[in-house]
């Protein structure tokens, strides 16, 4: 499956702010990347501001743009705000979860570890990403893998980056549980869904 294999950086000063939790870029350019990131930018329609947002959404949590329309799709057919219905989805996905825990880095890492079979989801093995966790779903770090190097070097240095509320962690036992399907003010994620929405709407 393709997935963005480009400079990280340019992302986040295109958005302007992480979406890699690479800060430094943004650190030392704050301002888009281009020949003419520093000078004045053309004004930029309302489709154009829905499309950046939207993509802005997708890479945060490294979706591709079929599965995120089926996401989209879901979220719409569910009760409640469709916006708010396609956070709590992507939220809920195992990659993400591994990332809020603390065991991963970035989101991306996580995908990563999820794929290379180091988690368990109540007890049995799950190696798909986009696995979507239900509350009191408890995830897991395997028994092998609890001496890897790059997780217990993401779980030293998390200092609770990204830990969330509807996430509960037990570092002595390597796992977490899903504890509930979160509200929008419990989703740390720097979004206006709702230009998402109105955009797929058109």
């Amino acid at each position: 499956m393709a997935r963005y294999h480009g400079p990280r950086w340019k992302l986040s000063r295109r958005f302007g702010e992480s979406i890699f939790d690479d800060y430094k870029a943004l650190e030392r350019r704050p301002y888009p990347p281009g020949q003419h990131g520093r000078g004045r930018r053309r004004k930029v329609s309302e489709y154009g501001i829905q499309l950046t947002e939207k993509q802005k959404l997708r890479y945060l949590y490294g979706v591709l743009e079929k599965p995120f329309r089926n996401y989209f799709a879901k979220a719409a057919s569910m009760k409640g705000v469709t916006g708010t219905n396609l956070l709590q989805l992507l939220e809920a996905r195992l990659d993400n979860m591994v990332y809020r825990m603390g065991f991963a880095p970035t989101r991306r890492m996580a995908r990563q570890l999820v794929g290379h079979r180091h988690f368990l989801v109540n007890g049995k093995l799950v190696d798909i990403p986009s696995y979507r966790c239900k509350p009191g779903d408890v995830v897991s770090l395997r028994e092998k893998s609890r001496k890897n190097a790059h997780i217990l070097e993401a779980i030293k240095n998390s200092t609770g980056r990204g830990r969330v509320s509807f996430v509960s962690l037990d570092e002595g036992a390597f796992e977490g549980t899903f504890v509930n399907v979160p509200e929008r003010t419990d989703i740390p994620t720097n979004v206006q869904e709702q230009l998402v929405v109105e955009l797929y709407s058109k």
